[in-house]
């Protein structure tokens, strides 16, 4: 992004390469004056005809986007809509990578794009964020199409629109995939869904069976599109793109440009604006990246594990929002640790202060947003921490380099949850360096460390100066009361520290009950209890005897969630079990599931950032419903409602298999798909070419 305010969309025939990278680490990031939003241009008049029929009038034009990226712009100044502009807010974005910053003016100016990336660049938000700009939610047809080449990634991109339009209640994405039921996708379709995401083959199939009408088309977007010409797509591809309106805007996003997406481009789009991102890929071979797969809900945890075992001098912690950079330095404090948070909220002279006392070594561990490290270079920094993992590859590169500088080895480690492995292998593909797994230390490790550090402690004060004259009390204690002197220097060590707590237990965990026991039960509780029965007042007790208490969760019924999806999304990163999940009654903008009672509040905590449908679950103790509103029936959970979806047993089985059928996810397969993360139809995983 320029920061004499260029144009953007400079006249066609501009040859561009734009930086997606931030300010280099070693400078703090220059702050010039923010360029003002990009007024949308005047829509062109609709041209009747397929798109490409007429020759001559495609050739493709590069547009001038220079420095993309650069902090002089953020989300905010870029015109969006307040909904979206909001939504990218709450997820904790604040300023624009290299080819967002240069896309979306263009995207929302009407402007056909070919954009040159790699994947982990950002460009999903590149074209998700401006065509919801510009969705009419009164519309209820296709008014957006996004083509990927599989499943996998049709259905990350659905999920990242789904975030974004987390304050648009009347908008609807449904992915469309080969392996997936008809049913779901024909209702879907049916209730008007303005955003399909699908695979060309899937897209094809509705197009021929009159299902999918694309002729009030808006957007059109080709995602790796020489993936999917290289998978065989490129007759799909064409298909489609002869079916949609001569006016449809098209986004073709593309890490090569192989003869064959030239010719598509030069075909069938207008006018369009080139863009080229060079991705900062390169890590410092002085950094040792490893990684850790770890629940959300074992984080802080497996943190303190680290802490304890790792030998470091000062380290960056990394987490995506302002809000959490303040719950986990908080939560590091109560647990003995020298923590500060620093985010775009913290004044100046308070940020200021926070980084000399990191400097000075009166502080250790800084707990950072992306945006608030941004220049930050500080000797002693040794470890850099991904507490939590970035959503593109350019985020991951700047968060490390903020150790290892000036020839100094550093140390980054990066948090997995099982349902990040896709970006953890972005991140690999993207640097060219694989990163090394490690296990967490375990309870014996952490013992046998601490064991060391204290009698190291121990040779380090036999120096002590002092140490003769306390030698003499110590002997006339012994002599008087006949104790003898290793129990003495025992009950001495006791006052150093809780000595109940010296050494670190296992900790306890809920039973997991028998698969089979648990369907068994959930099947004789399904028929025992009967609709309409709602919430009492107070714990009750579970089928395995537990009490229950109700949480509230920041999820709905305008998130497109089911009871199956909730569910999965606290076994798989709550480390719950079946039986530890109770009814769930879904409202529109939250829901109330029931969880054994009295969880700690670091329990709480560690479930908030949980991730379900796009969105931090944050969930709370319930306090009940406002007066004069009836509670929940258990049509929401349990039972059989009278109509519509037949609703999900207790256990997770049935609950993974509710058909979403106002056209969302569905979640099926087995117990592998819900560990690796992301949604998968039947079949599984793997490439597929409908």
């Amino acid at each position: 992004m320029s920061n004499d305010n260029e144009d953007r969309t400079a006249t066609a025939g501009d040859e561009v390469e734009t930086a997606a990278s931030a300010p280099d680490a070693t400078e703090p990031a220059a702050e010039p004056a923010a360029e003002p939003a990009a007024e949308p241009a005047a829509e062109p008049a609709a041209e009747s005809g397929p798109r490409g029929a007429t020759s001559g009038n495609r050739a493709p034009a590069t547009e001038s986007a220079e420095n993309a990226g650069d902090d002089a712009v953020t989300f905010a100044d870029m015109g969006l809509a307040p909904a979206v502009a909001e939504a990218v807010k709450e997820v904790g974005y604040e300023v624009p990578s290299g080819i967002q910053a240069a896309i979306i003016p263009l995207v929302m100016e009407g402007r056909d794009v070919v954009g040159l990336a790699q994947t982990g660049t950002g460009k999903t938000a590149a074209f998700a964020l401006p065509i919801l700009s510009l969705i009419d939610p009164s519309v209820k047809s296709p008014q957006a199409l996004v083509l990927a080449p599989t499943r996998e990634l049709a259905l990350q991109v659905a999920e990242a629109c789904i975030t974004y339009s987390a304050n648009m209640p009347q908008v609807s994405v449904l992915p469309i995939y080969g392996g997936q039921a008809y049913g779901i996708q024909l209702s879907g379709l049916r209730r008007g869904a303005q955003i399909i995401v699908g695979t060309p083959g899937r897209v094809i199939d509705h197009l021929k069976k009159g299902t999918l009408d694309l002729s009030g088309l808006r957007h059109l977007v080709l995602d790796e599109a020489d993936e999917m010409l290289a998978m065989g797509f490129q007759e799909d591809v064409e298909r489609i793109l002869s079916d949609t309106p001569q006016s449809t805007q098209v986004a073709l996003f593309s890490a090569t440009m192989p003869a064959a997406i030239r010719r598509i481009s030069q075909k069938y789009l207008t006018d369009a604006a080139e863009v080229k991102v060079a991705s900062k890929t390169a890590t410092a071979p002085t950094i040792q990246q490893r990684y850790v797969l770890v629940n959300h809900r074992d984080k802080l945890d497996a943190l303190t594990r680290i802490f304890e075992v790792e030998d470091f001098d000062a380290m960056i912690l990394f987490v995506r929002t302002k809000s959490a950079t303040e719950e986990l330095a908080e939560r590091l404090r109560a647990r003995g640790f020298s923590a500060a948070p620093i985010n775009g909220d913290i004044p100046q002279n308070l940020r200021e202060r926070t980084i000399e006392a990191l400097k000075g070594g009166r502080t250790d561990i800084l707990v950072a947003t992306d945006v608030a490290a941004r220049g930050l270079d500080v000797p002693r920094i040794s470890h850099v921490v991904n507490y939590d993992i970035p959503h593109d590859t350019e985020s991951y590169v700047h968060r490390i380099g903020r150790t290892g500088r000036a020839g100094r080895s550093g140390q980054a480690l990066l948090f997995v949850t099982p349902r990040e492995r896709r970006l953890l292998s972005q991140i690999e593909r993207a640097t060219r360096q694989p990163l090394t797994e490690i296990q967490l230390p375990s309870v014996d490790d952490v013992n046998e460390m601490r064991m060391a550090k204290f009698a190291q402690s121990i040779t380090e004060s036999l120096n002590d100066p002092n140490l003769a004259m306390f030698r003499r009390l110590v002997e006339e204690y012994a002599a008087e009361h006949s104790v003898s002197m290793a129990d003495i220097a025992a009950a001495l060590a006791t006052q150093s520290g809780n000595s109940a707590d010296f050494l670190m237990r296992e900790p306890e965990r809920p039973a997991r009950r028998d698969r089979q026991d648990d369907r068994r039960d959930s099947r004789r509780d399904d028929r025992r209890e009967r609709p309409g029965r709602g919430f009492s007042d107070g714990p009750r007790p579970s089928r395995s005897g537990k009490d229950m208490a109700q949480y509230r969760i920041a999820v709905g019924k305008r998130n497109n969630v089911k009871p199956g999806s909730i569910m999965g999304a606290l076994a798989n990163e709550a480390g719950l079990s079946g039986g530890d999940i109770g009814r769930i009654s879904i409202r529109f903008d939250h829901s109330i599931v029931e969880l054994p009672a009295g969880l700690s509040r670091d329990q709480i905590d560690s479930m908030r950032g949980i991730r379900v449908a796009g969105t931090e679950i944050d969930i709370r103790p319930d306090s009940g419903p406002p007066a004069g509103r009836p509670s929940a029936t258990r049509d929401d959970r349990g039972g059989r409602p009278r109509g519509g979806d037949r609703g999900g047993r207790d256990d997770a089985r049935r609950g993974e298999r509710r058909d979403e059928r106002g056209g969302g996810f569905r979640r099926g397969g087995d117990g592998d798909d819900r560990r690796e993360g992301g949604f998968r139809g039947r079949s599984g995983g793997g490439s597929d070419r409908y």
